[in-house]
């Protein structure tokens, strides 16, 4: 296997060099990944889900933050994931942070980012999907989230561009509150914020001829009190399900050595804050709503528990960077269903 080799290039460069790198050999369709292959072709056993008027072939899909744009939608399906999301994309086009933004922590199994919602704007990933549509057949689920230079107070107009422009093409959306990298965005997980800026989403959503399901994507750093209200939130304005959970900006417990500035911790660190709310909000609310559980599934094992946790689906991403193309079969391999 290739990967070894490649991972350790890779992991010579800067990270977000590298990144880029590799969604470019994707987006050629290169060795990367057998073209022959699906999210169908990886099921040895019946893993295949109907939720929430879609079919999942496995419930392994991509995190939101790796594919922003929407380049390598056939990619994806062919490294056998059963889903995918893309984004963050915000309405209006963005450069990001400044670099470098993106930092490696291999003794921890994790990746520290600063990005702060580079993309390309609605607009463009919304002709991205289109050249690419007719290709994919696995869910395709969007993730939205604030443009940088919208003040808070016109959040919800802001979230509602971007769902006016990319609705149609998606599966599901999902509304990002909870990134630690773009100016006082988690303050959108407080009660009166969130009802805000659902109300303007839902009511839009309601008037739709084919309504979308949407999800709410949370912090890990939100108490469990504030977690509950978060998803009492959700319940109320009929959201199909929450997303569990993004980065962390908690830095405690960290092995290796963590570069200055701020920034969200993905990967194993986040195991244990992520699993902690998936479980206890899916004790309280599994009967009402779905979770999707995504931080830190490193291995089958951490998988399986996020699984055990309440999550009808799962997601990854720093543990795709650390374990390579074939890390998806690895996971379904022993994977189960409750």
């Amino acid at each position: 296997m290739i990967w070894p080799i490649l991972k350790k290039i890779l992991f010579q460069m800067d990270a977000e060099k590298a990144h880029n790198l590799v969604m470019s050999m994707l987006k050629a369709g290169t060795f990367l990944y057998p073209k022959n292959l699906n999210a169908a072709s990886f099921c040895t056993k019946n893993l295949e889900q109907e939720l929430f008027g879609l079919s999942f072939k496995n419930p392994i899909g991509l995190a939101a933050g790796f594919d922003k744009n929407a380049e390598c939608l056939a990619a994806w399906q062919a490294l056998g994931f059963g889903f995918i999301e893309v984004g963050t994309v915000t309405a209006i086009a963005q450069p990001g942070n400044p670099k470098p933004r993106i930092f490696r922590l291999p003794k921890d199994q994790a990746l520290m980012n600063r990005l702060g919602f580079n993309n390309v704007g609605a607009k463009n990933v919304a002709q991205n999907i289109e050249r690419q549509k007719g290709k994919i057949k696995i869910p395709l689920g969007i993730n939205i989230g604030k443009s940088k230079v919208v003040d808070i107070k016109d959040a919800a107009n802001d979230y509602l561009k971007s769902f006016e422009t990319l609705s149609d093409l998606a599966d599901y959306l999902v509304i990002n509150v909870s990134s630690p990298n773009t100016p006082n965005l988690r303050d959108l997980q407080s009660k009166n914020e969130l009802k805000k800026l659902l109300n303007v989403i839902c009511n839009a959503n309601e008037k739709k001829q084919n309504k979308k399901p949407l999800f709410l994507k949370l912090a890990p750093d939100l108490s469990l009190e504030q977690a509950n209200t978060c998803a009492k939130t959700a319940i109320k304005f009929g959201l199909n399900g929450l997303v569990l959970t993004n980065t962390t900006i908690n830095k405690t417990g960290l092995i290796g050595p963590v570069p200055n500035g701020s920034g969200g911790i993905s990967g194993a660190p986040v195991f244990e804050k992520s699993t902690f709310l998936l479980k206890n909000l899916a004790q309280e609310f599994g009967n009402k709503i779905l979770f999707i559980g995504v931080g830190g599934i490193t291995s089958p094992k951490r998988a399986q528990e996020k699984i055990n946790a309440g999550a009808k689906l799962i997601q990854i991403y720093t543990g795709f960077i650390y374990q390579g193309p074939l890390f998806v079969p690895k996971l379904l391999k022993n994977l189960s269903l409750k």
